[in-house]
């Protein structure tokens, strides 16, 4: 969810939500992410309802009209429909929530008519444009060892985090929460394999590339303890042992991109829509492309398929005589 000023903090007084909350984040494992969502959902409802009903919702006495009602003002307010559709997931998810506890026996949001998300096609990086990304770096050590390089320098240790922390994204197409949550024995250096841990605390195994391996040793080499066990594979700074934070790693890909002459607006995640692209454009199956990326279903893949079909018909309309 986008922060607005009218999203509501997401404190909340409410009994059932509180413990919706702490079901999020201990039996499903959800991502700071969409604890955080989720939680600014619920309570924007509930403050709608406060001011709207003059009184707190109560959750099995709610009807359809309450939820048309409530999706009438964000119509009014102009929310994009991806906006409208992460608001009623929340709301869907916390009912069923509540079903299974056996406050209320039927989904009142069954059947509700919502707009339809926007197709819109992922971003990503061409081959190119990422190898200028992964060196971009080593760049910044080499200007700032010629004393060129503006503001406050950035220690060594932390530019050859960087590269392996790039080289990894790209080589295992991890979303930033996996690779921050990342252990030192998690890889398995003779295999090439790493074990990640995605949504609802679920495990999978993905190949790692060797330019990411003898980058994560080289940034291992640096350090001046050397990582073991349960200890994070990218630490947050030199002074603390804790794990890589996904801000700090938001913050350090635009310093990135920019040095690579790239759009600085682009977030990490569009590294990892890249290393789908470039599967399947390599003619990586679908299947192995979903295994790979730890995805559910199959039709949340599917949308890079629409990004290489368009490039495919670029191309056929740029060079075929007859297009």
């Amino acid at each position: 969810m986008e922060p607005t000023s009218e999203n509501p903090p997401t404190e909340t007084r409410d009994k059932w939500i509180g413990k919706f909350l702490v079901h999020l984040a201990t039996d499903r494992g959800a991502s700071v992410y969409t604890q955080r969502n989720y939680s600014q959902a619920l309570t924007e409802f509930s403050r709608w309802h406060l001011d709207e009903r003059k009184a707190a919702p109560a959750w099995e006495k709610l009807s359809r009209d309450d939820f048309r009602a409530f999706l009438r003002l964000l119509g009014r307010n102009r929310l994009s429909r991806a906006a409208v559709q992460l608001r009623f997931s929340a709301l869907r998810t916390f009912f069923k929530f509540l079903m299974r506890h056996g406050v209320l026996e039927n989904l009142p949001i069954k059947n509700l008519s919502l707009p339809k998300p926007e197709k819109r096609l992922p971003r990503f990086l061409t081959q190119l444009q990422m190898e200028a990304l992964l060196i971009a770096p080593a760049k910044l050590l080499e200007t700032q060892k010629q004393k060129k390089g503006p503001g406050r320098p950035i220690s060594a240790e932390v530019c050859w985090r960087d590269i392996a922390v790039l080289e990894t994204i790209y080589s295992c197409g991890l979303r930033v929460s996996e690779l921050c949550g990342l252990r030192v024995d998690d890889l398995d250096w003779s295999e090439q394999i790493v074990r990640v841990r995605g949504k609802g605390k679920k495990e999978r195994l993905v190949p790692i590339g060797q330019p990411a391996l003898k980058a994560i040793q080289n940034y291992w080499a640096v350090q001046l303890e050397a990582p073991v066990s349960l200890k994070p594979v990218f630490c947050s700074d030199t002074k603390k042992a804790g794990p890589l934070a996904p801000l700090q790693l938001s913050r350090r890909l635009k310093q990135y991109l920019a040095i690579a002459g790239l759009d600085p607006k682009l977030t990490p995640h569009k590294l990892r829509h890249s290393y789908a692209t470039h599967l399947l454009d390599a003619g990586a199956d679908l299947r192995s492309v979903q295994e790979l990326l730890g995805h559910a279903h199959l039709i949340t893949t599917q949308v890079y398929t629409h990004v290489t079909t368009e490039r495919l018909k670029k191309a056929y309309d740029a060079a075929h005589p007859r297009a």
